[in-house]
Order: structure tokens, then C-alpha cells, then sequence
């Protein structure tokens, strides 16, 4: 029955975990479920707690740093003319499935309507969905009559 006490507290530190997002509650809901296992398996009060002790400790010494760090770093940043896709442009040659012209990043692109059966006019604004070589594909940011 003491397994079932270690499954109570795993799922108290883990709901205390889901509030706070410091992993600290979350490892120690790890080492909760640990010492149910052991619990489970048969082995004594003593023998639980002592795994408790070393599934937390392993968790706060080790995994928690790691995570921290790995949670610190900056995400990467898009380069190139990945970095164009999401941006708004306007439309300076009307735009349609196979040609047209865009002012993006204050310059210049042919561009293709993302939608085929788009004819989209000049001086609409539109967002870049993706980059093919030298082409944005684009799409209206409001819908054409």
C-alpha cells in the first residue's frame, strides 16, 4: 500500500510542477515514482526512502543543470532568405501563379501568388509563406473581393 502513497506525492509534486515550471517539483515527482516502483517491487521503508533520496538527489544535481542551460541558450536565428519568410511586403507589379513583383525589405523580388487562383493587386500588402531561389511566394494579408 505505500506504493500507492508514492504515486499520491508523484502526482502532487508533478501538479505542483505544472504551476511553478522550476523542474525542481517535477524531478522530485521522478524520484517519487521511483520509490513507488521500488515500493511496489517489495522492498522496505527504509530501502524506499533511501531510493527517493538517490533519484532526487541524481535529478537535482544532474539533469536539472543540464536543462537549465539547454533552456538558457538563445534560439537560433534564421539567416539568408529565411529570415524574409513571415514579412510583410507590398505588391509593386500585380502578382498572380506565375509572376510578379514585391517591394521586400526595401527591395525588389519577383514574386508568385501562394494561392494559384489569387490575381492580387499592386499596393496590397502580403506576407512572404516561404522563399523558392530568387521568388517570395506570397499570399494577400486581407482577402480580394
Amino acid at each position: 500500500m505505500s506504493w500507492f502513497v508514492w504515486l499520491l506525492a508523484a502526482a502532487a509534486l508533478g501538479a505542483a510542477e505544472f504551476f511553478t515550471l522550476t523542474l525542481v517539483f517535477g524531478l522530485l515527482a521522478g524520484a517519487a515514482m521511483v520509490a513507488a516502483v521500488v515500493a511496489g517491487v517489495g522492498i522496505g521503508v527504509l530501502g524506499q526512502l533511501v531510493a527517493f533520496g538517490v533519484a532526487a538527489a541524481a535529478g537535482l544535481v544532474i539533469v536539472r543543470p543540464v536543462a537549465m542551460r539547454n533552456m538558457a541558450q538563445q534560439p537560433l536565428t534564421r539567416e539568408g532568405s529565411d529570415a524574409l519568410i513571415g514579412r510583410r511586403a507590398e505588391v509593386m507589379q500585380e502578382v498572380t501563379a506565375t509572376r510578379g513583383l514585391i517591394k521586400l525589405s526595401g527591395e525588389a523580388w519577383s514574386a508568385r501568388a501562394f494561392d494559384e487562383t489569387l490575381v492580387i493587386p499592386v499596393g496590397a500588402l502580403v506576407d512572404v509563406m516561404e522563399i523558392d531561389g530568387a521568388t517570395a511566394i506570397v499570399y494577400p494579408r486581407e482577402l480580394l473581393p
